[in-house]
């Protein structure tokens, strides 16, 4: 019988790679309608040009010179249609050949029902590969992500060419460059336009006002740039294109506190995380690293509230918590840990060796894992298995069972009601101890 703690739930795993097959389908769907504009717009054009031609040499107006050369220029447009044809086809292989070996890849955990499983071992460490490779992806980490694709060959299960190209017009954005980032609002217009995206007026005020801060004096060409490009947005942004407007006035140095954040360098900056954005939900990808929501669930399975408390930081001793009696604590009264607490490097380090102990026991309390798991929720635990019996609280603030602090008083040798702490050595009357009561 297959123990229902170690039974794999299918679906709750298929959640975390979502994108692992929704990706693909949205880029063959891009893929598509470039391929159906290309065939449209180059169709149109050569049977426009043939029907000129044909009238023409029916009613004489054209020679047969320009005859033949109108069948060239045909002809050199079919040959130029081809070959991106030829290009957008083989991009729809690329991209049929990694749904094959991602529907494979999610197949292989069908076959598996428990933890226990070798074969889910080996799947698990496949998926970690894939979420590291994410991970460095998405904070520009390319040679890194396909050196480890290609060591583990897994370049059809990982989405190294859409992260390469956002990371190169966001290393351009960065850089005080806008063209890259312009040219994809241009392919994806008209996504942007249903998503009531605000990144194209975003980048045009900013050409604009590179524009003004490079120029001494107003220039036509500036006034001329803002007619065409930042005029169509005042219905949408009436504010922000008169703010644009008064920058016409001032000069970078010169302007007052209302126009100074317009020429802050940090635009660029914004403006860069703008485009992130925009990019990962235009593809329908999570705006966070998948690693980080794979590891927020299992932080938040083990976190509880003294694991950000003063005391499990090093003020005043540190507590080893029990985890399931702190978690239905927490469950009880519905509390999240919001208070910003020091970081651990400004924490005084521990002489003793209760901290060293501590982090060894909690993984959410060691150095490593603690600030990642600042800001998870508690876990709700309903119930829990791995209480003890007739639970006692001692006053500095520790949980055991009674039955344990009674067999360690007796083997350490102290007169009756008196009891000592397991970990700290601390010891206290039996009067002092309060029970605990778990709902």
């Amino acid at each position: 019988m297959v123990d229902e703690a170690s039974k794999i739930n299918h679906d709750n795993h298929l959640l975390l790679d979502q994108p692992c097959l929704r990706l693909p389908y949205e880029l063959l769907r891009k893929n598509f309608r470039s391929a159906h504009f290309q065939f449209e717009k180059e169709s149109t054009f050569v049977k426009t040009l043939l029907k000129e031609t044909a009238n023409g040499s029916l009613n004489g107006k054209t020679s047969p010179q320009d005859v033949v050369k109108n069948l060239d220029q045909m002809l050199a447009k079919m040959r130029g249609l081809k070959r991106k044809l030829t290009t957008y086809a083989e991009e729809e292989n690329r991209l049929y050949r990694q749904i094959d070996a991602r529907v494979a890849h999610l197949h292989e955990l069908a076959s598996v029902s428990t933890v226990d499983d070798v074969k889910y071992e080996a799947w698990s460490r496949q998926r970690l590969d894939r979420l590291l490779v994410d991970y460095m992806l998405r904070h520009g980490y390319n040679s890194s992500a396909i050196s480890l694709a290609d060591d583990k060959a897994m370049r059809d299960l990982v989405d190294i060419d859409t992260f390469v190209v956002m990371s190169k017009i966001r290393k351009s954005l960065e850089g005080g460059s806008v063209q890259e980032a312009l040219a994809w609002c241009s392919e994806n217009k008209k996504e942007l336009r249903r998503m009531q995206s605000s990144l194209e007026f975003m980048l045009r005020s900013q050409q604009f006002i590179e524009m003004i801060r490079a120029n001494s004096q107003p220039e036509i060409e500036a006034i001329n740039y803002a007619r065409k490009f930042i005029q169509p947005f005042h219905d949408t942004y009436p504010e922000e294109v008169k703010q644009l407007s008064g920058l016409l006035a001032y000069r970078p140095g010169t302007e007052p506190a209302t126009y100074a954040s317009l020429y802050s360098a940090s635009r660029w900056q914004k403006l860069a995380d703008k485009f992130v954005e925009e990019y990962l939900k235009l593809l329908g990808l999570p705006m966070v690293p998948l690693l980080h929501i794979a590891l927020s669930s299992g932080l938040s399975a083990l976190k509880t509230p003294a694991c950000h408390s003063a005391r499990s930081q090093g003020q005043g001793g540190v507590a080893i918590k029990n985890k399931s009696s702190s978690a239905a604590a927490a469950a009880q009264n519905g509390s999240n840990d919001t208070t910003t607490e020091p970081s651990l490097s400004s924490q005084p380090r521990q002489h003793h060796g209760t901290a060293s102990l501590t982090t060894r026991v909690c993984p959410i309390c060691s150095t490593e894992l603690n600030a990642l798991a600042r800001n998870v929720r508690y876990a709700h635990h309903g119930k829990s298995r791995l209480l003890e019996h007739d639970l006692m609280l001692l006053p500095n603030g520790r949980v055991y069972g009674k039955a344990r602090l009674d067999e360690y008083a007796a083997k350490s040798g102290l007169e009756s009601g008196r009891v000592k702490d397991l970990v700290t050595g601390e010891v206290f009357d039996a009067a002092e101890m309060r029970k605990v009561f778990v709902t």
